[in-house]
C-alpha cells in the first residue's frame, strides 16, 4: 500500500471542547433545555487540528480511543506520522515473526481500516519521521512538509539501549531487538553467517530481562544457529519481576531447552575480522566466546530528542517531563507512553501506555461532563510466556524484600513500613517445575502482590483480588494449597468487572457481553471486538476458556391483561398503538377494546393517558386526555388527605438559588403552606387549595420554577451529591450530570413513576443503587447501575455497564428507560420489571448495549422525539385563563367552602388533624328525603364534555354535589363526600363502567367505586368494592343548556351532607401513640418551642 499523503490544516482557531450549559437570568428558563435539542457536529474548518507523532502501539491506541468518543461531536481532526514503513503493529509480539514471516498478521488494525476512515476526521502517513516541532508556529516538520497543529501528541516511544562503551558495539553481525526492521536485518545477515566445518554456528543475546528473553526465545526460532548463549549480569533471569528461587526455577527451565544460560557476566569487547565482522566476546573475566550474531536487548531509553530540540522539559534519566494529565511543559503537547516521564519514571510495559492514551482523549472530549481523569502510579504486573515458560508477577511482589509500599486499612507509620509488616506464603513443585510466591498482610486480611512460575492460570483473579483491596474471604492458606496443578481456570468465580487483559483494558464482562449478544461466535471475533490477548498474549488461556465457558451457556401462563376492557397486556398495547399512531382513548377502545362503546375504567384510562404520553407527549390539562387522568395528574398536584393538594417545583439535582428560595418561603407564607424538605432533595409545599393552584404557581413560575412532576408516573428526581464541584473525594461531575439527565427526562410519563441518583465516588453518597438508574463516578466514566428502589420492597440496583463515558450515558439511558416504557407492565417499578425479564440483567444488556433486536437507534430517536416535546404543564396553565378557570372549586359560584378537616399546629406550621379510625358507615344511599324538586345548578358548558367524560362541583347552600356527564349515558350527580375518609373528592375522581355496562365513579382517595347509573335501580349509590359505605345520588336531566338536579330542600339537604355537618376534629381522633412517646422519654415532639420568625430584609 502507498502511503497516504497528508493533508495541510487550513490555519483556523481551535474549536472549544463540546460543553452543555445554560445561560439563564433569574427568573428566565428556555422553553426546551440544551440537553433535548440535536447536537449538530463541529464544522470541519473549525475542527482542532490534533497531530500525533508515532504510530506505535500506543499512538494507535490513542486515535482509536479519540475517534470513538469524538464519533458524535466530532470536534477533532486527525493526523498520524509513522516513521516506520508499516501502519502499527504489535511488538509484543515480535517473537511470533518467526513463526509466520507475516507482517501483516502483527498488524493492529488491518490497512483497509486506515483507508475506510472519514480523511476529514483522520489521515496518516507512514515512512514519514519528523525532523522537528516548532513550538512558536505550531507546526510539526518532516521531510516532505509541515504539518500544522492546534494539539501535538507524541507517541514517539523508546528506542534500544546500545552499549557505546564496549569496543565494536556497532560491528557487523551486532544488532537490537526492538522493530520489524531489526528482525527483517537479522535474518537478512543470519542468512549470510558461514563458518569452518566441523564448528558450530553460535548466537548471543545480551540481556536476561524480559526484552532479552524474548530476544532469545525470536533468535532461537530462526533456526538459523547450533548455539545460543543468554548473557546476564544478575544472579538469576529476570531479576526485575522475580526474586531469586523464581529466577532459579527459570533459569534451569531455560536451561532444559538446549539455551546456554550465564550468570554475572558481562561483555568487555566484541572481536571481529578484517572486514569488520563480529567473531566473538570477550568476558570481563577474561574468557573468550566465539560468535556470530549478537543481539543487545539491556534495556530501552525515550525517545526524546525531538522534545530536547524543541526546548521542552526532559528528564535526566530520559523522557519528556508530563503531569498528571500527561501535558508536557507545553500545554498544546502531550507525551504518552514509553517517550513520557512521569514523576522521574518511564514505562516499557504497555499497559501504562494504554493508560496514558486513555486519559488524554478522555480529557480532550470527556472533560466537560466529567472531572478530569489524571494518571496515577500504573499497574506493573506482568504475564508472559518467556521461552517458552510462564512467568507472573503482580501488586507488590517484593514487598517482602523492600516492605510494602502500602496495606489497605493501614496507616503507613513515618518510618514507612518494612519486610516484618508482611507474611509470605510458597508453593514449590520441582516435579512440575511450578513456583507460587503469595505475599499477605501481617494479619493475613490482604493479600498484597505475588511471582508465579510455571503455572500463571490464577493470575488475573489474584492480580483483580490485590487491585480490588478487599478484605479476604478465605485464609491464605487456601490460596496455596488450593492451587492447580495444571488445567485452566474458567473464570466462573471473577467478578463481571475483574480485568483479563491489561495491555486492552479488557474485563471479563467485557468478553462474556460480546458472546451472550451474538457479536461473537469465535475467539478470533472476540480478538477484533475487545483487543483482548492482541497485546502481549499472556491473556489468552483465560480468555479462550471464559469465551468457551459463556459459549457452553448458549408453564402456566398468566393473563396480565391491564383491565376487563382489554385484552392486552400494558406492553402489547403500548406497541399497538405505536404502530397504529392512535392518539385518543376513543380511537383506541374502538378499534382494541372488547366492547368498542365501552367507557373504560380507573384502571385502563390512565394506563392508556401514559400510553398517550410515553408516545405524543401531549399536554395532559388538554379537554382529550385530562378526563383520563388520574386526580394528581389531572390537577397536576398530588392530592392529600384532606382534599388539598401539594405544591412541588423542580429542582433538578436539588440545586437552588438562594433567590428562588427565598420565593418558596413567600409563597409558603402568604398562602399558609405546610413546608418540607422531600427525600428527593426538593422542597415540598403542603395544603394549597384547589383553586389557589394556578395563582401559587404563577408566582413560582415567574420565578422561573418549572413542575416537579411529583403527581405523575414519571421521573420524580435525580438524586446527586455534590461531586467534584465541592467534594475534596469527587471525581465526577455528580451535580452536572444529575442536573442533565433530570432536565432531559423531564415530564416523560412511564409505567411507573423513575427516579434516578448520581454520585460522584464510590462512596456513594446519592444512593444511586438504589434508583431506577444510577451513575456512580469512576476515573474513567460512570458506572450505570439499573432497575433499583426502595419502598416496600427494596432491592439494590444491578450494574448495566462499568465506566461509561460522560457523553455516552445519555444514550444508554435513552434505550433502557425507552425499553422500560415500551415493555414494562402498568404500575409496574422497573426493579420488578427486571426481576421478570427473562434473562435478567444479561438479556437486558443484550437489548440495549448490544442491540441484539435491532432497535437501539429507534430507542433513541424515540427518546429524542418525546424530550423535544416538552412544554412545562404548569407554565401553560397560568398563562391561560380558559385552563386556570378549570380549577374554580365550584362551577356555579365563585364561592369558596374551607376544608372540613381541622388545621392544627405543630412545631411551627399547620397539618390536617387525623383521620377518623373509621369510616362513615351513614346510609346515604337510601336517604328518606321529605320531597324532591327540580332546580338548575349550572350550565352544561361548565362541564366541558370529552369522550372520556366530564364532572363538575356545585354548591348549593352548605352541601358540595357532584355532576356527570357520561357521552352516551346522560348525566348524573350524586354527593360530592366520599364517606370512606369524608373527602369532598367525588367530582374529581374517574368514571368508568364494568362488562355489564354499570357506570360507576371512583373515588381519587382509595379507588372506592360508587354506582352513578344501572338497569337495577336499587344499585345506585352503592359502593362496589366497600359494602359499608354508600353515597346519595339525585336524578340528573338537560334543560335549554342548563343541568338541572331533582334535590330536597336546602336545609334538609345541608342538615345531612352539609360540609360543617362533617368536620374531622383533632380532639375527636388524637395520636394516643405520640403522646404516650412524648411521656415516656420526654420528647414533646408535637409540642417542640417554636423558634421566632427571624426579621427578613427583603
Amino acid at each position: 500500500m502507498a502511503p497516504l499523503v497528508g493533508r495541510e490544516y487550513a490555519a483556523e482557531t481551535p474549536a472549544t471542547e463540546f460543553q452543555v450549559a445554560q445561560s439563564m437570568v433569574e427568573g428566565e428558563r428556555p422553553s426546551t433545555p440544551p440537553e433535548t435539542r440535536p447536537v449538530s457536529p463541529t464544522d470541519p474548518q473549525k475542527r482542532t487540528r490534533i497531530v500525533v507523532v508515532g504510530l506505535g502501539m500506543v499512538g494507535i491506541s490513542f486515535i482509536e480511543k479519540l475517534l470513538e468518543r469524538d464519533a458524535k461531536q466530532k470536534q477533532y481532526s486527525v493526523i498520524v506520522l509513522g516513521e516506520e514503513k508499516h501502519v502499527a503493529y504489535n511488538r509484543v509480539g515480535l517473537t511470533s515473526f518467526f513463526e509466520h514471516r507475516s507482517i501483516p498478521d502483527l498488524y493492529l488494525n488491518p490497512e483497509d481500516w486506515y483507508t475506510q476512515l472519514d480523511t476529514q476526521t483522520f489521515t496518516y502517513k507512514t515512512s514519514s519521521p519528523v525532523t522537528a516541532i516548532d513550538r512558536s508556529a505550531k507546526k510539526v516538520i518532516t521531510n516532505d512538509g509541515a504539518y500544522p497543529y492546534d494539539l501535538c501528541v507524541m507517541a514517539t516511544g523508546s528506542e534500544a539501549v546500545r552499549p557505546k562503551q564496549t569496543p565494536n558495539y556497532d560491528a557487523k553481525g551486532v544488532f537490537v531487538y526492538r522493530t520489524i526492521g531489526d528482525l527483517e536485518e537479522m535474518i537478512e545477515y543470519a542468512e549470510t553467517v558461514s563458518v569452518a566445518e566441523g564448528k558450530q554456528k553460535k548466537a548471543i543475546v545480551v540481556g536476561g530481562g524480559l526484552l532479552g528473553l524474548e530476544a532469545a526465545h525470536a533468535v532461537k526460532d530462526m533456526k538459523k544457529f547450533d548455539h545460543m548463549t543468554v548473557v546476564h549480569r544478575s544472579k538469576w533471569l529476570l531479576s526485575q519481576q522475580l526474586d531469586q528461587q523464581g529466577g532459579d526455577l527459570l533459569t534451569a527451565k531455560v536451561r532444559e531447552m538446549g539455551v546456554e544460560v550465564l550468570l554475572e557476566k558481562q561483555i568487555q569487547r566484541i572481536n571481529v575480522d578484517n572486514e569488520g565482522a563480529v567473531v566473538s566476546v570477550t568476558y570481563l573475566s577474561g574468557e573468550t566466546e566465539d560468535c556470530q550474531l549478537i543481539c543487545f536487548a539491556i534495556g530501552i531509553r525515550a525517545r526524546d530528542n525531538l522534545a530536547v530540540d524543541c526546548g521542552l522539559d526532559t528528564h535526566s534519566r530520559g523522557g519528556v517531563v508530563v503531569d498528571d494529565d500527561l501535558c508536557s511543559s507545553d500545554k498544546n503537547i502531550y507525551a504518552v507512553g514509553e517517550c513520557g516521564n512521569w514523576k522521574g519514571n518511564t514505562f516499557g510495559l504497555i499497559g501504562p501506555g494504554i493508560e496514558m492514551a486513555d486519559i488524554v482523549t478522555w480529557n480532550l472530549t470527556q472533560a466537560k461532563l466529567h472531572a478530569p481523569r489524571a494518571f496515577t502510579t500504573p499497574d506493573l504486573s506482568t504475564k508472559l510466556k518467556l521461552m517458552g515458560v510462564d512467568v507472573g508477577s503482580f501488586g507488590d511482589f517484593f514487598a517482602d524484600r523492600d516492605g510494602p509500599r502500602s496495606i489497605p486499612k493501614t496507616r503507613k507509620p513515618k518510618s514507612g513500613f518494612t519486610a516484618d509488616d508482611v507474611r509470605v506464603l510458597k508453593y514449590h513443585d520441582p516435579f512440575e517445575g511450578i513456583y507460587k510466591k503469595l505475599i499477605f498482610s501481617k494479619d493475613g486480611k490482604y493479600l498484597l502482590g505475588g511471582i508465579l512460575v510455571g503455572n500463571t492460570s490464577e493470575f488475573v483473579k489474584l492480580n483483580s483480588i490485590v487491585k480490588g483491596g478487599k478484605e479476604l474471604a478465605k485464609p491464605p492458606s487456601e490460596f496455596v494449597l488450593g492451587a492447580k496443578a495444571s488445567g485452566e481456570d474458567d473464570g466462573a468465580d471473577l467478578d463481571d468487572d475483574a480485568q483479563v487483559c491489561s495491555c486492552h483494558n479488557v474485563t471479563k464482562g467485557d468478553i462474556a457481553e460480546k458472546v451472550s449478544s451474538g457479536t461473537c461466535s469465535s475467539m478470533g471475533e472476540i480478538k477484533s471486538c475487545t483487543k483482548a490477548v492482541t497485546g502481549c498474549g499472556g491473556c489468552e488461556p483465560l480468555v479462550k476458556a471464559i469465551f468457551t465457558s459463556e459459549m457452553k451457556k448458549l408453564g402456566n401462563e398468566i393473563s396480565n391483561n391491564i383491565c376487563p376492557h382489554f385484552n392486552y397486556s400494558r406492553a402489547d398495547l403500548f406497541n399497538v398503538v405505536r404502530v397504529k399512531k392512535l392518539e385518543s382513548f376513543d380511537a383506541i377502545m374502538r378499534a382494541y377494546g372488547k366492547r368498542p362503546d365501552a367507557l373504560g375504567c380507573e384502571i385502563c384510562k390512565p394506563c392508556i393517558a401514559s400510553i398517550l404520553s410515553s408516545l405524543f407527549n401531549p399536554l395532559i390539562r388538554n379537554h382529550e386526555v385530562n378526563h383520563l387522568q388520574d386526580t394528581n395528574d389531572r390537577f397536576l398536584a398530588n392530592i392529600q388527605r384532606n382534599g388539598t393538594f401539594s405544591v412541588v417545583p423542580r429542582m433538578s439535582a436539588g440545586e437552588v438559588t438562594p433567590a428562588r428560595l427565598i420565593v418558596l418561603g413567600q409563597v409558603a407564607k402568604k398562602y399558609n403552606l405546610y413546608t418540607k424538605i422531600t427525600g428527593g432533595q426538593r422542597i415540598d409545599l403542603f395544603g394549597a387549595q384547589r383553586h389557589d393552584l394556578p395563582d401559587i404557581w404563577e408566582e413560582l413560575v415567574n420565578a422561573g420554577f418549572e413542575s416537579g412532576h411529583a403527581y405523575g408516573k414519571s421521573l420524580r428526581t435525580v438524586k446527586s451529591c455534590v461531586g467534584s464541584s465541592w467534594c475534596r473525594y469527587g471525581i465526577g461531575d455528580s451535580v452536572g450530570l444529575a442536573v442533565r439527565l433530570e432536565e432531559r427526562y423531564k415530564s416523560i410519563r412511564s409505567p411507573h413513576k423513575f427516579k434516578g441518583g448520581i454520585s460522584g465516588c464510590v462512596r456513594e453518597c446519592a444512593e444511586a443503587q438504589g434508583k431506577d438508574f444510577g451513575c456512580i463516578a469512576t476515573d474513567k466514566g460512570f458506572n450505570v447501575y439499573v432497575c433499583g428502589n426502595g419502598g416496600a420492597s427494596p432491592k439494590h440496583a444491578e450494574l448495566l455497564q462499568a465506566d461509561v463515558l460522560p457523553d455516552q450515558v445519555v444514550p444508554l439511558l435513552d434505550r433502557f428507560i425507552m425499553f422500560y416504557i415500551r415493555t414494562a407492565d402498568r404500575l409496574q417499578r422497573t426493579a420488578r420489571w427486571l426481576e421478570q425479564m427473562e434473562g435478567g440483567i444479561e438479556y437486558l444488556r443484550q437489548v440495549i448495549i448490544s442491540d441484539k433486536l435491532g432497535i437501539c437507534e429507534e430507542l433513541e430517536a424515540q427518546m429524542q422525539e418525546l424530550v423535544g416535546k416538552f412544554e412545562c404543564e404548569w407554565t401553560a396553565v397560568v398563562q391561560d385563563p380558559a385552563k386556570r378557570a378549570e380549577f374554580k372549586q365550584f362551577v356555579n359560584t365563585d364561592k369558596t367552602a374551607p376544608s372540613n378537616v381541622e388545621q392544627i399546629q405543630e412545631r411551627g406550621q399547620v397539618r390536617p388533624a387525623n383521620w377518623p379510625k373509621k369510616s362513615d358507615t351513614t346510609d346515604f344511599k337510601n336517604t328518606k328525603w321529605s320531597s324532591l324538586s327540580w332546580e338548575p345548578v349550572c350550565s352544561v358548558e361548565a362541564l366541558k364534555s370529552t369522550p372520556a367524560g366530564a364532572s363538575a362541583t356545585v354548591l348549593r347552600g352548605e352541601t358540595q354535589l357532584a355532576i356527570f356527564h357520561v357521552q352516551g349515558k346522560g348525566y348524573f350527580a350524586s354527593q360530592a363526600m366520599c364517606p370512606h375518609r369524608k373527602a369532598f373528592v367525588l367530582a374529581q375522581g374517574l368514571i368508568g363502567d364494568d362488562e355489564n355496562g354499570e357506570v360507576h365513579v371512583s373515588c381519587p382517595m382509595h379507588k372506592r367505586n360508587y354506582v352513578l347509573d344501572s338497569q337495577d335501580h336499587t344499585r345506585l349509590g352503592g359502593c362496589k368494592n366497600d359494602e359499608d359505605v354508600s353515597v346519595a345520588t339525585f336524578p340528573c336531566e338537560v334543560r335549554d343548556n342548563e343541568i338541572y338536579l331533582k334535590l330536597p330542600p336546602v336545609a334538609e339537604l345541608d342538615e345531612v351532607l352539609g360540609t360543617s355537618k362533617h368536620l374531622i376534629k383533632q380532639a375527636d381522633h388524637q395520636d394516643e401513640g405520640m403522646k404516650a412517646l412524648d411521656r415516656r422519654f420526654k420528647t414533646f415532639g408535637s409540642m417542640a418551642k417554636v423558634l421566632p420568625e427571624p426579621v427578613l430584609s427583603w
